[in-house]
């Protein structure tokens, strides 16, 4: 895979907006541009106040992968039980792997890693534990 440009992104430069779910928000790290749209990385925190409402669903992707730098999460995975992830916490989910979050701190922040960058969500009945 060839590189299109370099990145340097710094947190004295971080916007935060809303994404693929409201009581989240994602900061961009840059890595969709300069990979054509092959990869996309974001760091994730938690909305103060938002109504948290994890739903069972699933990711079409090829690699998808979460690191916690601050605060904790819990998943519930297909096949593998409750979760929790917190501070120094990484996760590979591989594809189509049916999760739900279950909670997670209001300080939560992690590092998201995903193959492509634009991946389909789709919501299922259940996670089959």
């Amino acid at each position: 895979m060839a590189i299109k440009d370099f990145v340097a992104s710094h947190e004295k430069h971080a916007v935060f907006v809303r994404g693929l779910r409201p009581f989240f928000d994602y900061r961009d790290l840059g890595i969709r541009k300069a990979t054509e749209g092959r990869v996309v990385a974001h760091v994730i925190r938690a909305v103060e106040g938002a109504d948290f409402s994890g739903k069972p669903h699933l990711h079409e992707t090829m690699f998808q992968m979460v690191y916690v730098l601050k605060g904790w999460i819990e998943f519930e995975y297909e096949g593998h039980g409750k979760v929790q992830l917190e501070a120094g916490s990484c996760a590979y989910q591989p594809p189509g792997l049916r999760h739900q979050e279950l909670g997670h701190s209001a300080d939560l922040e992690m590092l998201e890693v995903v193959l492509p960058a634009d991946f389909d969500t789709k919501e299922v009945e259940s996670v089959n534990v």
